[in-house]
C-alpha cells in the first residue's frame, strides 16, 4: 500500500537546489519509497519525477526483480540489492554509504544492464527519517576495465559489435578523448638517428 505520509515541502530554494544537482537524486524513506526526485532522474525513470512518488525505487527504475510478487524489496534477490542495503546501512550507521551497483532493467521490452555508483546519505526532515539516494552513471568506466581485444600488429581495438577500429576512434566514441601525436625518444633514435639527441651515457639505439 502507498505510504500515506506527506512528501517533504518543496519551496523555491529546495526545488532549485535539488534540480541543480547534475546526477539523479531521490529522497527515499526506510522502505526505499520515493518521496521526491530531481529533474536529472527523469532519463532513468522515463517519466516526470512526480509520477513515481510513493513507489519503491526498484519499481520506478524498472528493476527486473520488482516484477516479482510483492514488488521491489520482496524478491529473494532483493536481499542482495545494493540500493536497498545502502539505504539500510546509511540509516543504521547514520553515515554516507557508497557502493557500485549492477542493475538489470526491463526497458522497452528489453533487459538493459546499467552500472551505477550509489550514494545513500541519511537526512532528517521535519522529524522524518529520510535518505538522499544519488546515482552516478559509471558504464563507461566499467567498460574500460574490461579486457579490450587489440590487434597485435596494427593495434586496432575490437568493439562490442565485433568491428575493428583504431585506438583513437575507440576512445573518442567511448570517452570523448582526443589524442595528440608525437614520437617518443626510443622511436626517434630508431627512425631518425640523425636527429636523435641522446642524453649522456644513453645506450645506443638497437
Amino acid at each position: 500500500m502507498p505510504n500515506a505520509e506527506p512528501t517533504p515541502r518543496r519551496d523555491e530554494l529546495y526545488t532549485a537546489l535539488l534540480d541543480a544537482m547534475p546526477n539523479p537524486v531521490f529522497i527515499v524513506d526506510d522502505d526505499v519509497r520515493i518521496q521526491d526526485a530531481n529533474q536529472a532522474a527523469r532519463p532513468l525513470l522515463g517519466v516526470a519525477p512526480d509520477m513515481v512518488l510513493r513507489r519503491r525505487s526498484g519499481e520506478a527504475l524498472h528493476c527486473i526483480h520488482a516484477e516479482t510478487a510483492g514488488g521491489c524489496g520482496r524478491a529473494a534477490a532483493c536481499t542482495l540489492c545494493v540500493v536497498r542495503n545502502s539505504v539500510k546501512e546509511a540509516f543504521a550507521g547514520q553515515r554516507v554509504v557508497r557502493r557500485m551497483h549492477r542493475m538489470l532493467r526491463q526497458h522497452g521490452g528489453q533487459t538493459d544492464e546499467v552500472f551505477l555508483l550509489v550514494t545513500a546519505a541519511p537526512w532528517a526532515f521535519e522529524g522524518r527519517r529520510l535518505a538522499l539516494l544519488i546515482f552516478e552513471d559509471i558504464n563507461e568506466l566499467v567498460n574500460l576495465r574490461k579486457i579490450l581485444p587489440m590487434c597485435a600488429n596494427c593495434k586496432k581495438i575490437r568493439n562490442d559489435q565485433s568491428y575493428w577500429e583504431n585506438l583513437e576512434s575507440y576512445f573518442k566514441k567511448q570517452l570523448d578523448v582526443d589524442f595528440s601525436h608525437g614520437i617518443c625518444p626510443d622511436c626517434i633514435r630508431k627512425l631518425y638517428p640523425d636527429l636523435a639527441e641522446d642524453p649522456p651515457g644513453a645506450p645506443p639505439a638497437p
